[in-house]
Parts: structure tokens; C-alpha cells; sequence
């Protein structure tokens, strides 16, 4: 589109230039959810088209280590993403203003259009919408504690990743996740990021950890990562629930349970 930044082009360092500029709080949250007033929370927006795809003919490499240092150089961009689309991510379902309603405990979302389920609590709210960075962003949180959520991210990728092994094993995918969150090392301190627990099962990583910023109180994560092809191009897609520590007992068993359940349809 006219005026708009062709992200398949970027190399190395632009590339990475941009997904910090993305990945800020201040970034997305201006304009990043917008309510709605049907159950399933269908709303058209603009469309920001993130494509990944850093293989393209630019990069073409003169020998095959080359190749293996670009192709290892996107696999770490995407994990970068994924780690500051956590921290971005926090705020946003403040933001939502949707609210859903039902006597069921849980009810089954599902988005026709990007082609999930989820099953959520029935009385949380629902918001969505495509803020700079990602395609479609879908959060649902209950109205009492809006720090404790859920939210379904999706993100273009480029041809070269066809499924999660593409990015390694889960136990080097987590652990670059969660040291690319980490600035504990930093003086004075930043964000301490640290790795609980991560598994391979059923097409997605699982990757379970907590993040505290000083002074604040440990925010517990807790996401399902996964691929899939929408006849045109891969989408990564990041299912994300957290809360904060001290809410473990009444939201840990309901967001662990509803991360679970997200399947594509």
C-alpha cells in the first residue's frame, strides 16, 4: 500500500529497529481495542500487514553457512517479537469495553474469520482489533480485574517457517523468549524475566513464566504459541493469559484451563 513501509524488505538491523519501535506499551495502546456489541465480538478495522519474511531475493546468500546464520538471525527476530508482544501486550484489555452474557461457566469464542476457539469464563468481556504490528488482536478479561486477561495475537511470518519445529526445540525457543524479556542485568535493574516451565504438545509450545518489574508485583504467564496456513501465508498465532500473583488462586486454574482449550478450526 502506498505510503506504507515494505517490512518484507528489512533487513538485520531495520528489521529489529522496527519490532522494537512495535513492541512499546505507548505503541499500541492509543487506538488498540475497539468494543463491540455482538457475542462474538466481530468488528472490520484496518489491516497492518506484518510480513516476516526476510527471505526473500535480497538475502541470497553466496555460501551455505551464510544461509544458516540468516536463516538462525529470523528465527531469533520472531522469538523477540513474541517476547516484547508479551510485555506490549499487558495493558490492553483495559481497553476493551465488550461485554458478553450467558448463565453457562464457560463459553465456547470463535472467530470464523482467523479461524479459532477458545473457551472463556462466560462472563468475561470481549474486545478486538488490529493495532501496528499484528494482524488481529482479540482480548478477554473479567470486568472486576482487567490485569488479569487473555489475548489471541496473530502475526504474518515468512515461507521459510511451515511449523513450530521450524524455530527449534521448545526448551531453546522458551528459554530465547524469556532471556530476550530479561534486563534484571541491567544497572539500575529492568524487567526480571524467568522461565518456569515449557512443553511441545499437539502442534503448540506451551511456555509458562513470570515477569516483575522493580517495585511491582510478579505478573505470571502463561502461553500456547502456534502456526497455521490461511491459503495465502503462515500466521503465528500467540495465546497469552496472565495475572498477577497474588490473584494465583482465583484466575490460575481459569486461564490455564481456557489456553488449553484454543484450537483452530
Amino acid at each position: 500500500m502506498k505510503g506504507e513501509k515494505d517490512y518484507c524488505n528489512l533487513k538485520g538491523n531495520e528489521f529489529m529497529a522496527y519490532v522494537a519501535s512495535c513492541s512499546s506499551l505507548d505503541h499500541l495502546s492509543p487506538r488498540l481495542l475497539r468494543s463491540s456489541s455482538n457475542k462474538k465480538g466481530h468488528q472490520a478495522g484496518r489491516r497492518s500487514c506484518l510480513q516476516c519474511c526476510l527471505g526473500n531475493g535480497q538475502l541470497q546468500a553466496p555460501s551455505s553457512l551464510l544461509m544458516q546464520e540468516q536463516c538462525g538471525a529470523k528465527r531469533r527476530e520472531i522469538v523477540l517479537q513474541l517476547g516484547f508482544a508479551a510485555l506490549s501486550l499487558q495493558g490492553l484489555a483495559s481497553d476493551a469495553l465488550a461485554e458478553t452474557g450467558g448463565k453457562e461457566d464457560l463459553q465456547v469464542y470463535v472467530d470464523d474469520v482467523n479461524k479459532f476457539k477458545i473457551s472463556i469464563p462466560q462472563d468475561w468481556l470481549v474486545g478486538k482489533g488490529e493495532p501496528n504490528g499484528f494482524k488481529s488482536v482479540t482480548a478477554f478479561y473479567p470486568k472486576e480485574d482487567s490485569t488479569s486477561n487473555i489475548s489471541v495475537a496473530i502475526t504474518g511470518i515468512g515461507p521459510d517457517f511451515t511449523k513450530m519445529g521450524s524455530f527449534g526445540k521448545v526448551d531453546a525457543f522458551a528459554e530465547s523468549l524469556v532471556n530476550g524479556l530479561d534486563r534484571s542485568w541491567q544497572r539500575p535493574p529492568g524487567v526480571a524475566a524467568k522461565l518456569i516451565n515449557c512443553q511441545d504438545a499437539n502442534g503448540f509450545y506451551y511456555i509458562e513464566y513470570s515477569l516483575q518489574n522493580p517495585g511491582e508485583i510478579q505478573r505470571h504467564i502463561y502461553s500456547a504459541i502456534g502456526m497455521a496456513f490461511n491459503g495465502w501465508y503462515n500466521r503465528l498465532y500467540t495465546v497469552t493469559g496472565q495475572f498477577v500473583e497474588d490473584k494465583s488462586e482465583g484466575y490460575r486454574s481459569k486461564i490455564e484451563q481456557a489456553v488449553n482449550s484454543f484450537k483452530f478450526t
